[in-house]
């Protein structure tokens, strides 16, 4: 039976470079973002997991989907996957990693093969939309 993992994500780019992150003990690197607490709506999880994550704080109201994802979970048993709700959005603060996050880099399309399975996918997208150099 296939498991799904319901994760919300933010997709932040700049000059071409995507936000992303690594967590301590990880060898591939993430969007910002996670896991949704019960009754958590989508911008209420990325408002927290990315203050948790990257001290910063997303303007809510500038918060805008960016599309669904769904592949392989990285780092799970077969048949587990990754459904990612991914949104945009702007930020106050300055980006510094915090809780588990061990490195916060701009990625280019070039460091696709060092990101998750889901993550690969929205590289792909980006890069097809060539928002990602």
């Amino acid at each position: 039976m296939t498991r799904v993992i319901d994760k919300v994500a933010w997709i932040r780019i700049e000059d071409g470079r995507i936000l992303s992150t690594r967590s301590r003990g990880k060898d591939v690197y993430y969007l910002p973002g996670g896991k949704r607490e019960p009754g958590e709506s989508d911008v209420e999880t990325l408002l927290r997991e990315v203050e948790e994550e990257l001290t910063v704080a997303i303007v809510a109201e500038t918060a805008r989907p960016a599309g669904v994802f769904e592949a392989s979970a990285h780092g799970h048993p077969a048949g587990v996957r990754v459904r990612m709700t991914c949104y945009t959005g702007d930020y106050r603060g300055t980006l510094a990693p915090s809780s588990e996050i061990a490195e916060v880099v701009w990625l280019g399309y070039a460091d696709r093969d060092r990101v998750s399975p889901v993550d690969q996918l929205i590289f792909d997208e980006l890069r097809a939309a060539d928002r990602l150099r």
